[in-house]
């Protein structure tokens, strides 16, 4: 699977970046999105992490 052009992630930011200051309330202007390139897949993900946080809504 290839990775993502420079121009489809313009404007991701904070993702990957290790500045990232991620606070304990809800902070909206820190979650980024981007298209899914490959809409009609279906997906299975699996996180291998001693410890992950996440904020979904």
């Amino acid at each position: 699977m290839t990775g993502r052009k420079d121009e489809e992630l313009q404007g991701v930011t904070l993702l990957g970046n290790q500045g990232t200051k991620y606070l304990f309330e809800y902070t909206p202007e820190i979650l980024e999105v981007f298209d899914n390139k490959h809409q009609n897949r279906d997906y299975f993900v699996k996180f291998n992490c001693p410890e992950f946080t996440s904020l979904c809504q």
